[in-house]
């Protein structure tokens, strides 16, 4: 099978790439190099079997012959972080929006029909007071006079678009809300907290926690993510459907950081930021987000492989 990859060189386009590469597929990827890194990709560049283009994929002449080379492509290429909102709201919308619809439009110029893997996000539900996240759930974004919206916008938007060439162009699209993915590769640089937390307990820093550390988040490992992603490629049910991806197991950021502390062995002290001293701007945490994963598990055989403390585990012990 041909695999072409979208921001290939990223913490998850990365893993996909690996994972598809260990199955015997043939992998092309893109990448911008913005935020993904030659690092990650380091361990299997030099396969035959896999080929990377370091270019944007609003501009690179090559996208078309990419398209019609393809059976699967995985649409990866996008900015995130909280950090990224507030400092590049504009590459924000014209990575993830125009991107976005800029792949879909080529597509449909195209007799080919790959399948396309979009991944949304868990921030499009926004602050929703329901405790089970399902993907018929209304959607809830703040109108707040600064860019911290930008981003669950986008992938809003991004879902859209999507859908809308799935039924006017026939394109197969199926679109896969992530929630809070971690793993090896993950940078903390962007306001990602397990890999920050890894760090700091690493290199004997105090924990960073913004707000009170009550609110909770439920991680899911990015091997298991990756799985996931290609059992529901086999299913053709989920062909045109937004499906929820991740873990529904919940764990407050104090918790979390009570497991890494014990996880590392030693107590790691904690420093507890302000929201608005730490993005520069108000802001309210949503307070929980865990998925509904019935539509999953209805669609594929998918289960979980990796617990929170198996991860963490892993990271402390790769450094």
């Amino acid at each position: 099978m041909n695999i072409f990859i979208t921001g290939g060189c990223g913490f998850i386009g990365s893993h996909l790439a690996e994972f598809h590469l260990n199955q015997g597929d043939k992998v092309h990827i893109i990448d911008n190099l913005s935020t993904g890194t030659l690092d990650n990709i380091s361990s299997f560049n030099k396969k035959p079997e896999f080929k990377f283009f370091q270019a944007d994929i609003l501009t690179w002449p090559g996208l078309v012959k990419a398209i019609e080379w393809s059976d699967r492509i995985y649409h990866f290429a996008a900015i995130v972080g909280m950090f990224k909102a507030i400092s590049e709201p504009l590459s924000i919308v014209s990575t993830n929006i125009i991107g976005c619809n800029h792949l879909f439009h080529e597509i449909a110029k195209t007799k080919s029909r790959p399948l396309v893997i979009l991944p949304s996000s868990s921030s499009v539900y926004g602050d929703n007071p329901s405790h089970l996240l399902k993907e018929t759930d209304n959607l809830r974004v703040k109108s707040l006079p600064h860019p911290l919206a930008t981003y669950a916008i986008s992938k809003l938007s991004d879902e859209s678009i999507a859908l809308a060439y799935y039924q006017s162009a026939k394109i197969p699209v199926i679109i896969a809300r992530l929630f809070n993915t971690i793993g090896p590769r993950q940078t903390g640089r962007y306001g990602m907290v397990v890999p920050r937390f890894v760090h700091q307990a690493l290199h004997h820093e105090p924990f960073t926690i913004y707000g009170d550390g009550t609110q909770t988040r439920s991680f899911c490992d990015v091997r298991d993510i990756v799985s996931a992603l290609n059992l529901l490629a086999k299913s053709p049910k989920a062909v045109g459907e937004i499906i929820n991806v991740g873990n529904d197991i919940e764990i407050s950021i104090n918790e979390l950081a009570d497991l890494i502390s014990k996880c590392i062995g030693y107590s790691v002290p904690v420093h507890f930021i302000p929201y608005k001293e730490a993005y520069g701007v108000e802001f309210t945490d949503i307070t929980q987000r865990r998925p509904d994963l019935k539509k999953l598990l209805q669609l594929t055989s998918f289960k979980h492989q990796w617990t929170l403390k198996r991860t963490i585990n892993d990271l402390l012990s790769h450094g």
